[in-house]
């Protein structure tokens, strides 16, 4: 019993030390993105590929709606064997568009792909200077200030946002 609690009052004493004893540092990865060119023109790529792809799924949606319309107006004059073929070729297209989406934009799509590609190279960029950064100044913890999302204050004095850019070559 003595030795547990003199192993608690030694714990109490040596924990408040060994914590104080590391360095923390935040990043504003938002604010170094945003200074970046090569990263604003990936982000424009993208916005551009997804456009050109929005416009393809578009037009298919459309092409939809309107075999569906002229279904409409026809249905009178067609027969069940004619309807029910002019409702597969609707729901086909329906399918097609949507299943376009989902190539383009879903889970593992082509736009996640190629922002993989384009956004990996920068981001590694960033984190080898980070990385540098922090075993130069001795940082064990560095936080991304822009997605900390419990960090309700941080002193400036911490943050190493210019010492990243400044790595990397970029100067504002």
């Amino acid at each position: 019993m003595i030795k547990r609690i003199l192993t608690v009052m030694v714990m109490a004493m040596v924990l408040p030390l060994a914590a104080s004893a590391q360095k923390f540092a935040f990043v504003d990865m938002e604010y170094i993105l945003d200074r970046i060119p090569a990263y604003e023109r990936a982000t424009e790529q993208l916005n551009q590929l997804s456009k050109r792809w929005n416009a393809e799924i578009d037009a298919l949606a459309l092409e939809a709606q309107n075999m569906y319309k002229s279904y409409q107006n026809e249905s009178l004059f067609l027969s069940e064997e004619q309807k029910s073929k002019r409702e597969n070729e609707i729901i086909e297209k329906e399918k097609q568009a949507t299943e376009l989406r989902r190539q383009y934009f879903g889970v593992d799509g082509e736009l996640q792909k190629k922002q993989e590609s384009l956004m990996a190279p920068i981001q590694d960029e960033i984190y080898e200077a980070v990385k540098q950064i922090s075993e130069k100044d001795g940082y064990q913890v560095v936080v991304d200030r822009s997605s900390a999302q419990s960090v309700i204050f941080a002193s400036p004095k911490i943050d190493i946002s210019r010492q990243v850019l400044a790595k990397l070559g970029y100067s504002e």
